[in-house]
């Protein structure tokens, strides 16, 4: 539905995108993912046409954007601040695109009513627009970008004005709706769980490119680049040294953990050459508790800090030899115990959870 050819876009000396390539599948829920900065804001506005490219080729539906001006684009926007106009009615908001709309009077408010049906606001056309919460008003601005039907709704970071009760809530119905619409949804964020969530696949973008383009599992799991791995998620790290290496195993011992032997498939990128460590997510861990065995290694570990989140209990421990601490997450089950600080405990681990990068 939408692809960047090597796109550039300059602000005079400044670089915002460099060269960017990627394809959007019709009909997936799309996150462009990364810090403040990154480009992605500016890549969405590319596509919407509020942003000239400075070269490169942005194609939406197979047809080259460069001579089509926003209006005419098969996209509509929903922006961070909804943009609602707050001296109109709810259905007037949303039948704002369909003035110019030859269709009768009448059929532009089935049109209408249908439109907030979608978004839960069915019964709501007559309220004042001022008067809705926030989470309301988002979702009158999505009635109103997908009254027009268009093939691609870009979302510019429309959750982040919400509390996060109703931000989780709104993710959900946001999933929902996309399923329902069938369009293509292409989202701008820089909440990591919020594009883990929702999506079908995500770029995460640093300093004006795509440094890791896949599916939520794949950049959780087996995230491409350190920066990537730090960025999506909470992970550790532990130095190592490569002892070995063949066809589709690495032979390493690492720091805390000792000597182990990986897939070449955990190491999923390319040597840097800035020294390698092993990365492993705090879940991938498990604290033994009396009369507990391991099923594949174990090894001793002292309680530094423990934070209590009622399902769950992180744990910062040091392993034996490690000069910093890890974290490890373990749910909170009925009858199990919160360790203290200061405890000496038995760590459970698997070679399969470890990613090497080098």
């Amino acid at each position: 539905m939408i692809e960047f050819r090597d796109v550039h876009k300059y602000y005079g000396e400044y670089h915002a995108l460099r060269g960017v390539t990627a394809q959007i599948k019709e009909g997936e829920f799309f996150s462009l993912l990364g810090p403040s900065g990154c480009g992605k804001t500016t890549l969405l506005r590319t596509i919407a046409g509020f942003e000239g490219i400075s070269s490169g080729v942005v194609l939406v539906d197979d047809k080259d954007m460069a001579r089509v001006p926003a209006n005419k684009r098969p996209t509509n926007m929903v922006f961070q601040s909804y943009a609602i106009f707050p001296h109109l009615t709810v259905a007037q908001n949303v039948g704002f695109g369909l003035r110019r709309d030859p269709r009768t009077p009448a059929e532009k408010a089935v049109l209408v009513e249908e439109a907030l049906g979608m978004v839960g606001l069915a019964g709501y056309g007559n309220r004042a627009a001022h008067a809705l919460s926030g989470g309301q008003r988002q979702r009158v601005a999505l009635a109103r970008a997908l009254i027009l039907k268009p093939k691609v709704l870009l979302l510019d970071e429309p959750l982040s004005a919400l509390d996060k009760k109703m931000r989780e809530q709104m993710q959900v119905e946001l999933i929902r709706l996309q399923r329902q619409v069938g369009i293509t949804f292409v989202l701008v964020t820089h909440d990591q769980e919020e594009a883990l969530v929702m999506s079908d696949r995500i770029a995460v973008m640093f300093e004006g490119n795509i440094s890791q383009l896949a599916d939520p599992e794949t950049l959780y799991r087996r995230p491409n680049s350190r920066k990537v791995a730090e960025f999506i998620g909470v992970m550790n790290f532990l130095p190592a040294d490569i002892k070995g290496e063949t066809s589709d195993k690495i032979q390493l011992d690492v720091a805390g953990l000792g000597a182990v032997e990986i897939d070449q498939d955990q190491a999923p990128a390319a040597p840097s050459g800035a020294g390698a460590v092993v990365g492993f997510r705090p879940e991938t861990l498990t604290i033994l508790f009396d009369g507990q065995t391991a099923t594949d290694r174990e090894t001793e570990a002292l309680i530094e800090e423990v934070v209590y989140y009622g399902d769950m209990t992180y744990y910062d421990v040091r392993l034996d030899g490690v000069a910093s601490p890890v974290r490890i997450s373990m749910r909170n089950v009925f009858g199990r115990p919160v360790l203290d600080i200061g405890a000496r405990t038995r760590v459970a681990w698997s070679a399969g959870a470890l990613v090497l990068f080098r």
